[in-house]
């Protein structure tokens, strides 16, 4: 499956950055896999930041394809991940492949139990930047 393009804000970047830089291998074997996303993605401004893009702390509306049920989570930085089910970190596999997509944007979201669910961006309910909160 061709991966969508993405929007990272220099904010997120910058922080995400500097968390993959803190973390071995051992403690976050993804690793490469959010660095990847990272150096692909159109790096804008907060300020510039679409209104429909997901970015850390955006809390999104999701629909399952095959049963259309809805659930909704917000993406988190690691240190936010508390372990409440409408959290979801952005070093989770389906965290970073959550970060700077759109909404109408789909993913294979991964189960616990091996899964795979394949799910729609519905909507960005809240986002940081479009509330022109630049500093969390």
């Amino acid at each position: 499956m061709q991966r969508p393009p993405i929007t990272i804000s220099s904010l997120d970047a910058v922080r995400l950055e500097k968390i993959l830089d803190s973390l071995s291998y051992s403690q976050f074997p993804n690793k490469d896999d959010l660095q990847e996303e990272i150096n692909r993605a159109d790096i804008v401004e907060p300020r510039e930041m679409p209104d429909n893009i997901v970015t850390m702390n955006s809390t999104v509306t999701f629909k399952v394809a095959s049963s259309g049920k809805e659930f909704s989570k917000t993406l988190v930085y690691p240190k936010d991940a508390n372990g409440a089910e409408d959290v979801i970190s952005v070093l989770a596999p389906a965290g970073s492949a959550l970060l700077g997509l759109k909404e109408g944007d789909q993913i294979d979201w991964p189960k616990p139990n091996g899964e795979v669910l394949s799910v729609a961006i519905i909507k960005v309910d809240y986002q940081p930047e479009r509330a022109g909160e630049f500093q969390l």
